[in-house]
């Protein structure tokens, strides 16, 4: 029987809040990504950012491509075997979970938004969410409702004492 390695607890989760704030996510999508070995270091790292990033379904040829995720370099790699930081990487699905994305990204209105990069049994995931933008009263009342929520927690927290 083979050894179970283990998997060390520290290894971070880069999300990208400001996408649910902007976004109604109706479907997510984990998807495995094409990575250089220092963009997996400089991730191990936490050294990413999500805000601008967003994703493109292809028909032809069927694929999935991430746009404008800035990874940072990862120094101890030396100069000449960096990454681009902010280059266009694939993202790695089934052909039929590709091909339903691509066909409801033609509807208007709908996107396709990087949500959370994370590790799961040591390879790198993105999770991608399809979701629809949000007016600004819809994001006025969600607001409203996490005050709220927040003002009853706090009530009853002071209750329990």
């Amino acid at each position: 029987m083979a050894k179970k390695t283990k998997q060390p607890a520290n290894e971070p989760t880069i999300e990208n809040r400001r996408a649910r704030y902007d976004y109604i996510i109706h479907d997510t999508l984990e998807c495995g990504m094409k990575l250089t070995g220092t963009e997996i270091k400089s991730l191990r790292a936490g050294q990413a950012s999500l805000a601008e990033g967003y994703v493109r379904a292809h028909d032809a040829p069927l694929s999935l491509k991430l746009h404008s995720i800035h990874i940072a370099e990862y120094p101890p790699a030396g100069e000449h075997r960096q990454h681009a930081p902010t280059r266009t990487r694939t993202l790695l699905a089934h052909k039929r979970e590709i091909q339903k994305l691509a066909d409801k990204t033609r509807e208007k209105g709908t996107t396709l938004v990087p949500l959370k990069i994370y590790f799961l049994r040591g390879k790198a995931k993105l999770l991608i969410g399809l979701g629809t933008g949000k007016g600004r009263t819809d994001k006025r009342q969600d607001i409203a409702k996490r005050d709220a929520q927040r003002d009853i927690d706090r009530a009853m927290s002071k209750t329990r004492r």
